[in-house]
Formats: C-alpha cells, sequence, structure tokens
C-alpha cells in the first residue's frame, strides 16, 4: 500500500492528498513530525541524508523523494512506484 509522509501544514501535502483521494488511491498517512524516530530517518535518507522533505512517498519498498505537488508529475510518479489507476 501507498504511504504518505506528510504534514497537515504542507501545501503540496495536502494537495498530494487531495490528488490521490480524486484519484481513488488507497494510502496510510504518516504524520512526519509525530513519527518515530526510525521512520523519520528512512525519509531523511531518501531525500538526501540532510533533512526530510514532503511530501514523500513509498510503495513496496520503491521511493519518491519530497517535492512539490505538479499534477502532470504526480501520475507518472505513482506509475514508477508500480500503482495502477484511471
Amino acid at each position: 500500500m501507498l504511504t504518505v509522509y506528510g504534514a497537515a501544514w504542507c501545501p503540496h501535502c495536502t494537495q498530494t492528498v487531495s490528488y490521490l483521494e480524486e484519484k481513488h488511491i488507497d494510502f496510510k498517512y504518516v504524520d512526519i513530525e509525530s513519527a518515530p524516530d526510525d521512520v523519520v530517518q528512512q525519509v531523511i535518507e531518501v531525500n538526501g541524508g540532510d533533512d526530510w522533505v514532503i511530501p514523500t512517498l513509498e510503495n513496496d519498498g520503491k521511493w519518491r523523494p519530497g517535492k512539490v505537488f505538479n499534477r502532470r508529475e504526480i501520475d507518472s510518479d505513482l506509475k514508477a512506484l508500480g500503482l495502477k489507476f484511471d
């Protein structure tokens, strides 16, 4: 299942979540600010090792580092993570 690492104050996270809901893609949401240290460290490593960047996505061990929401890019990014949707 797709996991979204984000924060409520992040506009790119809320746009990503809204887009996933619009596309009827099931996901689990993890608030990075209350996540366990090992989870935060994994998100930091995925994003280059200096700090966490959100929204970061993970599906079946495949990661998409955090980036700004872009409707045109997210479809190809989600497909690269192995997700199928209309």
